[in-house]
């Protein structure tokens, strides 16, 4: 799914008008939600409870709501003067806590979010902590905090702080963890084996991670060729700064460079004076060579592979590179290579991510090591995503969705008045989304899977549809599926399916990924609404059905978005042979890329491979998840259960021609 970045209108449409009434309510008491609401009686109505029901007009935002706004966008600056005025402008604002942490936070930060070196604004992030101890915000501050501890060394306090942090989600964080444990003597050896679980995404390295890994070179707990490897994966990220603090100067950092210019070239060149080199270092060019190659899907990217694989030093290579080692494989049907190359893995990677378990699966099958592999569909055949379903079926169990567990009215009217739902909620009327997400979330923790059930149940009533999916997907042996994969609009939808013929289960599976359900979505490329149409596609699309009259600002509405979606879906898929893995990465990454994928096969591909060896993270993911969900709601709209496997087909190569469709 697109990265959303929620605009449009400031008030949620379908937002129930309770949200008014209890916000008014908050103000009147002058209450910072420290105790629950009152419930209105029970409705005997069985869809929409009166207690999260109100005549009152729908919420409005105030003055003091925009000002509110601008101080989060001030404090997203870390903008000081400014937080410190619209601060001093907001003392009875109901959200006290958000309005004190906006006014403390950029004193812990300079205006590109490195975290000040100074003890002014101590104080302040004590009381707040104690003020507002155990809840979602008070551990988003001590998160600030702890970046701000570990740039000044102050360990004693870092480790008291760390010990209280509960979300531990940070990975500076943990790098900063790992360092003072080094400061304290702990043995370098270990630290450095910890720091392979962390530090797997350059991105999220910052200044922590940067000291670290020189850090533990300098203690003897790591070699100089790991700390290079390191470097090397930011390297290959475009981090080159980044890479040299990290491991310093690399002998195969040409080769990286060149490998990301022109992999087909290096890999010729690499051909020629290879044996220039140590056989580390031949290795670890082999490994980046092929990784470069495997992701413009060059048939040779096996053979770069199968050389690394040959001169060793697997654990050198960055994750990037052990992953499209196996895609390499995979797409070459080359499943020795597939073995290898997870049996190969950093533990961190291999056990993050279903793939790899499922894929190690196919090859101990390929093998001739049924014991074995069933062994491994066993392993993940109790999650309910694309691999699951895969490997249920590769067991010969059936991907119907689970018997439903219910929950009692008495139990979803008990989630009105949850704190953190009613937080949440007028955040979101405010079109806060980060941070009615975190009120939300926060107020899930700890909870069973009837009482989650019951929120997502809850979070229906009050049209929250991303909230009903995210809250819902929680569950871990007690599951509602109606409301993992919920089907609002139906009555929208259904007619304008049915009118084009076009599967409705895969255009839920479609909308679920593209947007949450969230009617004002809108992504940094500028698709909007329930199916994130952009604009030029949907002026296109509107002509070629007839749709007069048509302009972009009605693609905010609903009849319209999905009306334009399902035709272009429909489009696509004509266009692309009625495969629905192609149409469905045309419809995130456009036709003539979908179309360039399946020229470059070599044979005739299955689905999944096809799938997991697209080369963009963004729509490889999407595509696996858009054909999960639509086998779901199959099986949850009419209980039809279709192999996933059949659902994916074979994708067999096409010399690529010119689509008129954008």
């Amino acid at each position: 799914m697109p990265n959303l970045s929620i605009q449009g209108s400031i008030v949620e449409k379908k937002l129930k008008n309770r949200i008014c009434h209890q916000w008014a309510k908050i103000l009147i008491l002058g209450l910072v939600l420290n105790a629950p609401l009152a419930l209105a009686e029970k409705s005997k109505k069985p869809q929409l409870p009166k207690s999260y029901e109100s005549k009152a007009a729908p919420a409005e935002i105030t003055d003091t709501d925009r000002m509110f706004i601008d101080l989060r966008e001030a404090a997203r600056k870390n903008d000081v003067f400014r937080t410190q005025q619209l601060s001093s402008n907001l003392a009875n604002y109901p959200f006290d806590d958000y309005v004190a942490y906006f006014r403390i936070k950029p004193q812990l930060f300079d205006s590109a979010g490195g975290a000040r070196n100074d003890y002014s604004a101590d104080a302040q992030v004590v009381a707040f902590l104690n003020q507002y101890q155990g809840t979602a915000l008070a551990d988003r501050m001590r998160n600030d905090w702890l970046l701000v501890l570990g740039k000044r060394k102050d360990w004693a306090r870092f480790d008291a702080e760390y010990a209280k942090f509960v979300l531990d989600d940070d990975t500076q964080v943990k790098c900063y963890s790992l360092l003072s444990k080094l400061s304290q003597g702990e043995n370098p050896t270990k630290l450095a084996i910890d720091s392979r679980a962390i530090l797997l995404d350059p991105s999220y390295f910052g200044q922590a991670c940067q000291e670290l890994v020189p850090s533990l070179v300098a203690a003897g707990g790591m070699t100089p060729g790991e700390a290079k490897a390191i470097g090397r994966a930011a390297s290959e990220r475009g981090f080159d700064t980044m890479a040299k603090r990290l491991g310093g100067d690399d002998p195969v950092g040409e080769i990286v460079k060149a490998a990301k210019a022109d992999p087909s070239k290096a890999y010729r060149d690499f051909l020629q004076t290879s044996s220039r080199y140590s056989k580390e270092n031949q290795a670890v060019a082999w490994g980046v060579i092929g990784q470069f190659l495997a992701k413009k899907l060059d048939p040779n990217a096996d053979d770069a592979y199968r050389f690394q694989q040959e001169l060793g030093y697997n654990e050198l290579l960055s994750v990037e590179s052990q992953e499209w080692k196996v895609r390499a494989g995979l797409r070459a049907k080359d499943w020795v290579l597939v073995k290898n190359a997870i049996d190969g893995m950093n533990p961190a990677v291999r056990s993050k991510d279903p793939a790899w378990t499922y894929w190690y699966g196919r090859a101990l099958k390929a093998e001739g090591q049924d014991v074995k592999a069933k062994d491994s569909f066993e392993m993940i055949a109790d999650q309910y995503n694309f691999y699951g379903q895969l490997a249920r079926e590769e067991l010969g169990k059936s991907n119907q969705a689970p018997a439903r567990t219910k929950v009692t009215e008495q139990e979803i009217d008990a989630m009105a008045s949850r704190k953190g739902f009613i937080r949440g909620e007028r955040l979101y009327a405010m079109n806060l989304r980060f941070e009615g997400n975190r009120e939300w979330n926060w107020e899930l923790r700890n909870m069973t899977d009837k009482q989650l059930l019951a929120a997502a149940e809850y979070a229906k009533r009050v049209n929250l549809y991303d909230r009903v999916v995210n809250t819902a997907d929680r569950t871990k042996q007690e599951h509602d599926f109606s409301l993992r994969y919920p089907t609002p609009f139906r009555d929208e939808l259904s007619p304008i399916a049915r009118q084009i013929d076009l599967n409705l289960a895969w255009a839920y599976g479609l909308i679920r990924q593209e947007s949450r359900f969230i009617m004002n979505a809108s992504s940094s490329v500028g698709a909007s609404g329930l199916m994130q149409v952009m604009p030029n596609t949907a002026k296109y699309v509107a002509k070629k059905i007839g749709m007069t009259n048509y302009t972009n600002d009605k693609l905010s509405d609903t009849n319209t978005n999905l009306t334009l979606g399902s035709n272009y879906l429909n489009m696509v898929l004509i266009d692309l042979d009625g495969s629905w893995v192609l149409a469905s990465a045309a419809y995130n990454a456009g036709p003539s890329r979908s179309k360039a994928w399946r020229e470059k096969l070599t044979s005739p591909t299955e689905g999944a491979i096809f799938a997991e060896t697209i080369p963009f993270n963004e729509t490889r993911t999407y595509v696996k998840n858009v054909l999960s969900n639509a086998n779901y709601y199959s099986s949850v709209m009419n209980g039809q259960v279709q192999s996933l496997k059949q659902r994916l087909g074979v994708i067999t190569p096409k010399a690529a021609t010119q689509s008129e469709l954008p």
